[in-house]
């Protein structure tokens, strides 16, 4: 008799292979999103930096006030919530926009 008999078969590895293979996969794509949620992070940490500094660059704002926090805290939201306008906008407006192939308006 050969030692192990069919736990060392072909048939055997392949699948212990296959279930290691699986796991490892499990393991990538929960890292994967992991990665992806911190990529995401990244940027939008990056975006309000830089957003920041453009909206305050030209203001005299005192941040070592309680009442200067609060006019940088209004003029910067205000800043933010006309950026997310903007973009309503665009989206609203590439909504409307003919995207088939053929334009049926030219052809008249």
């Amino acid at each position: 008799m050969v030692f192990g008999g069919e736990i060392f078969s072909g048939t055997g590895i392949l699948i212990l292979s296959a279930v290691i293979i699986l796991i490892w996969v499990i393991i990538e794509i929960k890292r994967f999103k992991h990665k992806i949620f911190a990529i995401f992070l990244m940027i939008l940490i990056i975006f309000l930096y830089f957003g920041a500094v453009v909206v305050f660059q030209d203001r005299n704002v005192d941040f070592d006030s309680y009442s200067g926090m609060i006019d940088a805290t209004k003029i910067y939201f205000s800043w933010l919530s006309s950026v997310f306008g903007n973009f309503k906008t665009m989206t609203a407006g590439a909504t409307q926009l003919d995207w088939k192939v053929i334009n049926e308006t030219a052809m008249t």
